[in-house]
Formats: structure tokens, sequence, C-alpha cells
């Protein structure tokens, strides 16, 4: 089913916390390795911004479906970093600008040679390199909605739990348009298809990687996928990966995870 980026724009809004009851954190808080979860999740929301910017110098920008989603999708992950942060709050962890700076000067020459890397590498490949940005945002997504969900099942909070539901609701429109767009540009080439698949099986990582910690990376798989329960999900992300068109055979969170001593 095609994505209709008119109705996703005029749909999209900030996840909505302030109806649940965030009190409830005082009488059951969350437990300090869920926190750390949380607080990862909450620096990659709000590091959207610097995705974003890598996308922009490549040819993404210039497809008019391409730009309206991505307004409205740095959009709603500020607000999910934002009710995330409100959590973290609820519990003596603050995240604020000087922190998130902080973070991102530690990433010191990474960080300033990703959007030049990425524009020598989209004007190269030209209109093909979009199809590889459209995969790789399909594999995130899928990512986020299964930790969400995940996280939400493990601790079934009554503030947390239907909060991480709410984002996860979110995320599948994400995943929507990134997949869909993926799959007419992959079956359109075969140069797009070619390149998908290398960058995906050499490049791709756990979101969150580029900007975290090794241990903050194992950790949160860890806690997130570190099971039999876990394994069956990564699968089915591998599954809906290997399902775009010349995709076939591509186990890409499962190897990453594998590396990391993560998978059961």
């Amino acid at each position: 089913m095609a994505f209709d980026i008119d109705q996703y724009a005029e749909t999209s809004t900030e996840v909505t916390w302030q109806d649940l009851d965030f009190d409830a954190f005082d009488a059951d808080p969350l437990p300090e390795v869920t926190l750390r979860t949380l607080r990862y999740m909450c620096n990659v929301e709000y590091h959207t911004v610097c995705y974003l910017r890598d996308l922009l110098v490549t040819p993404s920008h210039k497809e008019r479906d391409v730009n309206a989603f991505m307004t409205m999708w740095n959009r709603e992950e500020y607000w999910h970093g934002e009710a995330l942060a409100d959590v973290l709050g609820r519990h003596g962890i603050t995240v604020d600008y000087d922190a998130l700076k902080a973070s991102r000067l530690k990433l010191e020459w990474r960080d300033k040679l990703a959007p030049l890397r990425q524009s020598i590498l989209g004007n190269i490949v030209g209109e093909d390199y979009i199809a590889v940005h459209m995969s790789w945002g399909a594999a995130n997504e899928w990512s986020a909605v299964a930790a969400y969900r995940r996280l939400a099942a493990l601790e079934r909070h009554p503030a947390l739990s239907p909060l991480l539901q709410r984002i996860a609701q979110q995320e599948t429109r994400h995943v929507a348009f990134y997949a869909s767009q993926a799959r007419k540009r992959l079956e359109k080439s075969g140069l797009a298809r070619r390149l998908t698949k290398l960058a995906l099986t050499k490049a791709w990582e756990p979101v969150g990687t580029s900007i975290s910690e090794p241990e903050d990376v194992k950790h949160v798989m860890s806690h997130l996928f570190g099971s039999e329960e876990g394994l069956a999900e990564i699968r089915r992300i591998d599954a809906n990966i290997a399902k775009l068109p010349g995709m076939d055979g591509l186990t890409i969170v499962e190897d990453a995870l594998r590396r990391r001593g993560v998978a059961a």
C-alpha cells in the first residue's frame, strides 16, 4: 500500500504523556537497568536532528515526499526525547541541551565528517543513493518499534509502558514510510539493490552505536534482546528487512548482536 504523505503531514502530532500518572514513579520507581536503557533511547531521539542534517546533504532532500516526511519525522522524534527526558527527570536524571552538546562534542571528527561523507557518496551515486537511505531508515525504525515494545513488555509499568506503546505506534508510521519508499526504489534499480545490500551488510549497526559508548550499546541490546524472546524479535526484524527487493538472506540485526555477544 502506498504511503500517503499528505495525510501523514496533516495528522502528525507530538506524542502525549501529560495524561499519564507519572506520580506512579514515586511509589514504583524504575530499576537502574531500565533507566540506563531509557537514557540511551532518549539520546537517540534527541540526536535525530543530526541524522536529518546528514540526509539533507544528499539527493534525498530534493524529493518532495522525503522532504515532507523528514520534517515531521524530526519533530515527532524530538517529542519522543522530551517524553523520555520527563521520565528520567522523575528519577533525578537530567537531560538538557548542555549534556547533549557535550555528547556530540565527544564525537569530534566523526561528527564533523559524517555530513561530508554522506554528501560525497550521495552526489557520486545520485538518485539510487536514496534507496540506501530509505532501506537503512526502515531497518532502524523496525528496530525502534521492537525496542520500545520490548521495554514496555519487560517493565509492565502503569505509567512507562503506555508511554512506550504510544511512541512505538508513532514509529510504525515511520516504518511505513521508509519501507514503502525503499521497496519502490529498490524495485526500479539493480544498482540501488546492490548498493543497499552492500551498505547494510558492511556498515549497518544498531541505532545509537555511533553516539554511544560500546558498553552502553551492549547493555541496551542485552537488556532488550538478550533472551530467547528477544532473539525471536530480532529475527522478525531481519525477516522484514530480507523481504525488501534484493535484500533476501540478510540477517544484519542478529549478526550485529552476535558480534557483541548478545544474541542468545
